[in-house]
């Protein structure tokens, strides 16, 4: 080769470099071999480029401090560059430290949350306020994640924004306390922080007064007893006009000395009516949460019991086709009813959970008092097998109210006053989609501080995204969730002969396997080591 090849070479490959690194920043390849894929944008966030008709900005507001000090700003970091990589250049990413850039201030205005973190230096303990928070940015519009303290819901942040602010569509939803003895803030903090969390707006609806046409979705917790004839011709007025609902009710309510009457309002037929009716009955189950009773025969003395009425609904109960269970990781319902499916004409029922196998029914002599066991059982062979929990359903439901319901205990000129400020009904109903539980309790404060379990809230925040059809990042948020609670085995029997197999099995089984293949090893060494004797004899 001589001087002039090597010098033409050396130039075409030095023009080869240079391409590689203009067109680096659109190409990206990352071999991630976990199981669910948590190292890797979902399809629906890959193809958000289709979506964008102009330019994205994201900026990561991360402090060196904490870039420095943990690996989790790395890993977020990585996951916007592959949103950029992914984007066919409609996503910008930059990363700034707000303290050293001057913007530690503005960052603050626009919502990008400080925190205070003790940081050593040269022997010497300071503490220092360090931010880690996104804003995006579109046109005109922005939006913040406040603060990023890992990476395991970031994808579903920033993909359910991005679309919220591409699309202009607000991530809302309307919460309706349906039982006059429950308060919003009191009995639903929980819901609202963690609806709050994954980017909705959350507020509260009173359905006597307006249910908005245009809320993207709405949810009724309670209302089997207390919403009055107005509110519910409001809700069906909303479904008429296309709204998405969800409806987590009792049939059965309990006063405080636990005795059992059946709810006595309007919801229940009006569900039944859509299409999925709530019975008046309990679903009981095996697997169930544990309570503290009294010690039958020793007053004063308590007990942990399991407690059929309190339902822990498993994963492996859940419709792994339906969107809003596809990534089911369980439910825990409080004293819940069975439903049963009936969908008319133009609507389509999917069932979303159900008990296990070993569940039954208490259909009559409502008995639910901690320590009476003998009366949990007493329909359990006549009733067994599983029984749905709650469904999805999805089409132009019929109507339930036909003209506009009176109003009693007002007088009658105010009465006709108060008709007269219904708003009518839409002429042709619109396809809507409405989520049933039979069970008010779920997103109750008490109920998520007993059994300490997020399970209910990504339950809820996934029926937000189906509600507001975003069915395609509804698993996006559960997929780096590898663990789950550890009462997967219910039935003591069963539970204590796999803690015996597994005692036996390490204790007994493994040790003696060691010393049987130590035995072997050391056999097969003699033989041949006698071989090898009589060879060199003979």
């Amino acid at each position: 080769m001589n001087k002039k090849q090597t010098m033409i070479i050396t130039a075409l490959s030095l023009i080869v470099l240079a391409l590689t690194l203009l067109v680096s920043s659109r190409l990206w390849f990352r071999l991630d071999l976990t199981r669910n894929k948590v190292y890797t944008i979902s399809p629906a966030s890959r193809e958000l480029s289709r979506e964008i008709p102009g330019e994205l900005r994201l900026t990561y507001f991360l402090s060196d401090e904490l870039k420095n000090a943990y690996s989790v700003p790395g890993e977020v970091e990585d996951i916007l560059r592959e949103y950029a990589a992914r984007s066919r250049g409609k996503i910008r990413v930059a990363v700034k430290d707000p303290v050293k850039s001057g913007m530690q201030y503005s960052v603050e205005e626009l919502g990008v949350a400080g925190r205070q973190m003790q940081v050593v230096e040269r022997n010497q303990a300071t503490v220092a306020v360090v931010y880690s928070g996104i804003l995006i940015e579109y046109l005109d519009k922005s939006s913040v994640i406040p603060w990023v303290s890992g990476s395991e819901t970031i994808e579903y942040d920033l993909t359910s924004r991005i679309r919220s602010l591409v699309n202009e569509s607000e991530r809302h939803v309307g919460i309706v306390v349906g039982d006059n003895g429950k308060i919003f803030d009191n009995d639903y903090g929980y819901v609202s922080s963690a609806l709050q969390s994954a980017g909705y707006r959350v507020s509260v609806v009173y359905p006597d007064y307006e249910v908005p046409d245009t809320l993207p979705a709405l949810f009724v917790f309670g209302g089997g007893d207390d919403l009055t004839e107005n509110a519910l011709y409001r809700i069906d007025r909303y479904i008429q006009l296309g709204g998405k609902a969800l409806f987590a009710t009792d049939a059965l309510v309990a006063d405080e000395q636990l005795s059992i009457r059946p709810a006595e309002g309007g919801l229940l037929a009006m569900l039944k009516t859509y299409g999925a009716a709530v019975e008046t009955q309990f679903a009981l189950d095996t697997s169930s949460n544990i309570v503290q009773a009294e010690t039958p025969g020793a007053p004063g003395r308590i007990q942990l019991i399991r407690y059929p009425f309190w339902v822990s609904a498993l994963g492996e109960y859940g419709n792994r086709l339906q969107p809003i269970t596809s990534t089911f990781g369980g439910l825990d319902l409080y004293w819940p009813s069975p439903l049963t499916l009936d969908a008319p004409s133009g609507v389509e029922a999917e069932v979303l959970f159900t008990t296990t196998e070993d569940a039954w029914l208490q259909t009559e002599n409502f008995n639910i008092q901690p320590g009476q066991s003998w009366a949990w059982v007493a329909e359990r062979e006549t009733t067994a097998g599983a029984k749905t929990l709650a469904a999805a359903l999805t089409g132009t439901f019929p109507r339930y109210f036909q003209t506009k319901p009176p109003v009693d205990g007002i007088e009658a000129q105010d009465a006709a006053q108060i008709e007269n400020s219904l708003p009518d009904m839409p002429e042709t109903a619109k396809e809507a989609r409405i989520i049933v539980v039979g069970d008010a309790e779920m997103g109750q404060s008490r109920l998520l501080e007993q059994t300490r379990s997020q399970r209910n809230l990504d339950f809820l925040v996934a029926a937000a995204d189906w509600l507001s059809n975003d069915d395609d990042i509804i698993g996006i948020r559960s997929r780096a969730s590898g663990g789950g609670r550890l009462d997967r085995i219910i039935d003591e029997e069963k539970r204590a002969a796999a803690m015996g197999f597994s005692h036996v099995l390490g204790v007994v089984v493994m040790p003696l396997a060691v010393v049987v293949l130590g035995f072997v090893v050391a056999g097969r060494r003699k033989k041949i080591a006698g071989r090898v004797s009589e060879q060199a004899e003979g």
